[in-house]
């Protein structure tokens, strides 16, 4: 299976300069574990769930703390034909739960780690 096949089409973005408590009420309210943090319409960087909880124990102001201040710059994308198993191989090699799925330099979509688990479990 393709990762176009299982990919969430929608993506949940926010922006380097938007406070982590902004960004964190997105997450809770769409409930999803990350957002594609975009700038100038390019991807700069990933928020996830991991780290709006880096950023409580480390007593960080979640309505001052930019989302730049936590993100992963430059995350680890795929593409949208890319085989489910080579993702999930991408998650595990370099500990990711949400990889952004990259077409034309733009981001079409999100796969997670439970996407695939509901694929495994349904097969």
């Amino acid at each position: 299976m393709r990762v176009d096949e299982l990919m969430q089409p929608v993506v949940w973005d926010t922006f380097p300069e938007e406070s982590l408590a902004d960004a964190a009420a997105r997450m809770r309210d769409h409930g999803v574990g990350s957002l594609a943090v975009i700038d100038d319409d390019a991807l700069v960087g990933i928020l996830t769930e991991r780290d709006v909880l880096r950023a409580v124990a480390e007593n960080r102001p979640p309505n001052v703390t930019p989302v730049s201040a936590l993100m992963t710059q430059l995350p680890v994308v795929t593409s949208p034909g890319t085989d489910t198993t080579t993702a999930a191989r991408l998650m595990v090699e370099h500990d990711i739960r949400h990889l952004p799925v990259v077409a034309d330099q733009k981001v079409v979509g999100m796969i997670s780690a439970r996407d695939l688990l509901v694929l495994e479990t349904s097969a």
